[in-house]
């Protein structure tokens, strides 16, 4: 399959003032807040190089406590994040920092005998192989392996790739004599994105080896039960079988075996398409998938694990990417505001690890130190690649597939071409946009601003993702002239681009969803953006869900030309407020309210 679209570089792309940069900036405070020896200190231990007396003042607690058997998995996250910062910002100090870890990284190998590069005991894995129960070993060797990878390729570091090869010699011959049944067998554990890593070893060495050694993790029985159409996933840990499927896209990308092709389709299908999703774009409760349209009953304290938001948004990506479907992008803008922004501290960068979704919900979050949970690794890489989702470039030209403040550089046609994207962020102008139209006014619509700048004339199309939100067509002039161009699922303009401007204009409006198996129970929705009421048990609000303004009317608007997206109640027994889903911290909250006729 001919992708449709290209990724652009993340170094090509700069975030402007707004919630991604603001996001963006905590991530990285918190990274570089940790210290080195904290962050190694498992990896010491397993090679002998530190023997603590009691709990060290500092030490690394909770998941990462020397007690602990998933000890190390953070570290890799850590590094994936350090690297892909380092791309898009190249910060130096980022580097200095993550390529010091990598070496000591690699003196620890060297003490473990020139392989073992992980903070677990390789035991561990012997276990598994003999059908004991290991916690989630190869998934904490993964993240090892994975923050290697990352380092090598968006942070150049060779050192990192040497020990990936060399830690990938202990896996070629410990899976060697294993019959398919027993590999199957090992599979069923908790593998991670094993399958994954493989195939970017395979793709960065070309070594037929490592080849081989993608293949032995494939999870054969899940795919087969996939591709054959059968619902593999109700009930199933969820985040054990989405880095398996990525690493299924990652293995077609570089042997195009359309058997890992069908077996992504098929995840999608099953995992999305035909079982919906809570408002928030999450589909799990527990850690297990809900049933097919089936979420009423799974309300709770333990929806929505962080994990499953970001892999899901990865596998959206990498079908947008093949597809340039338009509802892959729609899953990513709804996941990025009432996941990846709502499950991150807005000052402290730790995560919570579930969402809560029922009736009087409070965020929990992590701790700095103490805590170090999977989403606390997660939550690093997640906020680390925010520019990869907002351009894409096509045979035609680039491709604007998400509503966030960026600036693009780009070549085309031989030309240094700059795309500037200004708009509200739900709030955000700069003071620099210059308005052709009427300046813009809220709730009723969002205004984007898009300034192209060429270094000579050069013909290309601008595509603009209509997003699913919008209301009626949007308005659209070019240096304040009305567009004519069409549009479907993008907003398409061909043109030759010298110095312009772009203003466009989507109408939207408050949209009451309901959860998928009962209808008189509904959430409010501001386009993309969930919004939360303020209320500590289940309220029932009067009125229809076919009139949500009915119901709630904008309050505390606007401050300093900011609009808040807040709401209050109406024509209800009492006020309730309610504010984005992602702005709140550790207030009690609401998301689904029974809907009765007055």
């Amino acid at each position: 399959m001919e992708k449709k679209l290209r990724a652009i570089p993340l170094s090509d792309v700069d975030l402007l003032d707004g919630v991604l940069k603001e996001r963006t900036a905590v991530n990285k405070k918190y990274l570089m807040s940790l210290k080195n020896e904290n962050l190694l200190q498992n990896y010491y231990m397993e090679a002998l190089l530190w023997t603590p007396s009691g709990k060290p003042e500092g030490c690394h607690w909770g998941w990462e406590s020397p007690t602990s058997q998933v000890r190390g998995q953070f570290l890799g996250h850590w590094l994936s994040a350090a690297a892909i910062l380092y791309c898009s910002e190249g910060d130096a100090e980022v580097k200095a920092k993550a390529d010091y870890i990598v070496s000591e990284l690699a003196r620890c190998q060297r003490e473990n005998g020139g392989e073992w590069a992980a903070a677990i005991p390789e035991k561990y894995l012997h276990r598994i192989a003999e059908g004991k129960w290991a916690w989630a070993s190869l998934y904490v060797v993964h993240k090892t392996f994975m923050g290697l990878l990352d380092m090598y390729e968006f942070a150049g570091n060779q050192q990192a790739l040497d020990i990936a090869v060399n830690f990938a010699k202990w896996f070629v011959r410990w899976t060697a004599d294993f019959t398919q049944e027993q590999m199957d067998n090992i599979l069923e554990t908790e593998t991670g994105g094993m399958f994954e890593v493989m195939a970017k070893l395979y793709a960065t060495t070309k070594d037929p080896e490592h080849l081989q050694l993608m293949k032995r993790f494939e999870r054969r029985r899940l795919f087969d039960r996939l591709i054959s159409g059968e619902d593999a996933l109700t009930r199933m840990h969820a985040n054990t079988t989405i880095p398996e499927i990525l690493g299924a896209a990652y293995a077609y990308d570089i042997t195009g075996n359309d058997r890992w092709l069908k077996a992504v389709e098929a995840y999608w299908r099953c995992a999305v398409t035909e079982r919906g999703y809570f408002c928030t774009g999450g589909q799990t409760n527990g850690e297990l998938w809900c049933p097919p349209f089936e979420f009423a009953a799974d309300l709770g304290a333990l929806n929505q694990e962080h994990c499953t938001v970001y892999n899901m948004m990865r596998l959206a990506q990498w079908l947008f990417v093949c597809t340039s479907d338009v509802k892959y992008a729609d899953y990513i803008e709804r996941n990025i505001y009432n996941g990846i922004l709502a499950q991150q501290h807005p000052d402290m960068g730790i995560p919570t690890y579930f969402l809560p979704l029922g009736p009087g919900a409070r965020k929990k979050w992590d701790t700095l130190t103490e805590t170090f949970w999977c989403c606390n690794g997660t939550v690093l890489q997640a906020n680390s690649i925010h520019e990869s989702f907002i351009f894409y470039g096509d045979n035609q030209g680039v491709v604007i597939g998400q509503y966030f403040p960026a600036k693009l550089k780009i070549n085309i046609n031989n030309t240094a071409v700059e795309i500037t994207q200004e708009h509200e962020n739900w709030g955000h102008f700069s003071n620099v946009v210059k308005f052709t139209p009427p300046r813009p006014r809220r709730p009723k619509n969002l205004t984007v601003i898009v300034n192209v700048k060429c270094e000579q004339p050069t013909d290309f199309t601008l595509k603009l993702r209509i997003p699913r939100w919008v209301v009626g067509a949007p308005e659209v002039t070019v240096n304040g002239e009305e567009s004519k161009d069409s549009f479907k699922d993008f907003y398409e303009i061909k043109r030759v681009w010298s110095n312009d401007n772009v203003c466009v204009v989507f109408p939207k409006s408050l949209v009451c969803e309901p959860i998928p198996d009962k209808p008189d129970m509904i959430a409010f929705m501001d386009g993309p953006v969930v919004l939360a009421g303020l209320c500590e048990n289940e309220r029932a609000l009067f009125g229809s869900a076919d009139n949500p303004e009915g119901m709630l009317r904008p309050a505390d608007g606007s401050r300093m030309n900011k609009w808040t997206g807040n709401y209050i109640t109406q024509n209800q027994p009492e006020n309730i407020k309610f504010m984005p889903l992602y702005e709140i911290v550790d207030e009690r909250y609401t998301v689904y309210f029974p809907v009765k006729r007055p």
